[in-house]
């Protein structure tokens, strides 16, 4: 089987070795600002809600430090020969630890995804649970097709097990439209509802980006399409980490501010998104009291009845 079907082995311009450095750099800058963001505002996020922002946070930071070890690699793997960069046995690694990245934070955002819609309890572990499987048997069956057999050179292996990858994929997009149908249900009529929404289209249209490029390693390709691989990939990282994340922190927020205008819980200071206020800062006596006098009002209405 040839090699030249690995995107690790074609040899890049100048041009092509600039850009796809460009790209990963820019990815790993905007991942590591997004965890910086999310770091120092997590106080905004009631506890309620919370999860979904560490597991953004894990997200991010994972995302970066694996970015960092693509730019780092990708040095490393390709040596300078007059106008060209010509790709050397660590080439691989300049490809590889996306798999690493994606194994771990690809279950995250499932996890991401659940702890701000409106499943609880059992319900919310059980599909938890299956989503965290079906993303970790859809990245790591990707990685033994694609990666492990033969340097990823086995067309036959690249194929069998991409569509076995396939198959958890389309477990992984039924669970998130599940999750979205019914949280748009249960908050319909309500700002969370369309966020919801936007999100989960969001993140089953970005999932499209990696099984096509996982199919284009299965042609014959040059540095051109090899760039534009690694731009895609980079480009689809931000998108669903860091635009999926934005909009998850912007449902907690909307749903930590109604918690606190109910009396559901508590935070010490104003909820505030894009300057217009959602909630006035509560101390937990108040709520508390608050809570009681409003669950207790029709008891009293009715004993001065």
């Amino acid at each position: 089987m040839s090699d030249a079907l690995a995107p690790w082995n074609a040899t890049l311009t100048l041009a092509e070795h600039t850009l796809i450095v460009y790209a990963l750099s820019v990815a790993g800058l905007a991942l590591f600002a997004f965890f910086v963001k999310s770091w120092v505002s997590v106080n905004e996020i009631t506890g309620r809600y919370r999860t979904g922002v560490y597991a953004g946070m894990c997200i991010t930071g994972i995302a970066f430090l694996s970015y960092v070890l693509l730019v780092i690699e990708f040095a490393l793997g390709y040596d300078r020969k007059g106008d060209s960069w010509v790709p050397n046995a660590n080439a691989i690694l300049s490809w590889a630890p996306r798999y690493f990245d994606w194994t771990v934070t690809v279950p995250l955002l499932v996890i991401e995804l659940i702890a701000v819609a409106t499943l609880a309890g059992a319900a919310a572990r059980r599909l938890r649970a299956v989503g965290i499987a079906a993303a970790f048997l859809m990245i790591s069956t990707g990685f033994i097709g694609g990666v492990v057999i033969d340097s990823g050179t086995n067309t036959g292996a690249l194929w069998t097990w991409g569509v076995i990858s396939g198959v958890f994929m389309v477990i992984l997009y039924v669970l998130v439209v599940y999750v979205v149908v019914k949280g748009g249900r249960d908050l319909k009529g309500t700002p969370a509802a369309a966020t919801l929404r936007n999100a989960g289209i969001l993140l089953i249209i970005t999932w499209m980006a990696y099984p096509i490029i996982f199919g284009l390693q299965g042609w014959g390709h040059g540095g051109a399409v090899i760039t534009w691989m690694q731009i895609i990939l980079s480009a689809a990282d931000i998108v669903a980490k860091v635009g999926f994340g934005s909009m998850i922190h912007k449902i907690a927020k909307l749903r930590s501010a109604e918690d606190v205008r109910t009396g559901v819980d508590t935070l010490p200071e104003a909820l505030w998104i894009s300057s217009e206020k959602l909630s006035d800062g509560t101390l937990p006596n108040t709520a508390t009291a608050h809570h009681s006098q409003h669950a207790a009002a029709p008891g009293a209405q009715r004993a001065r009845r």
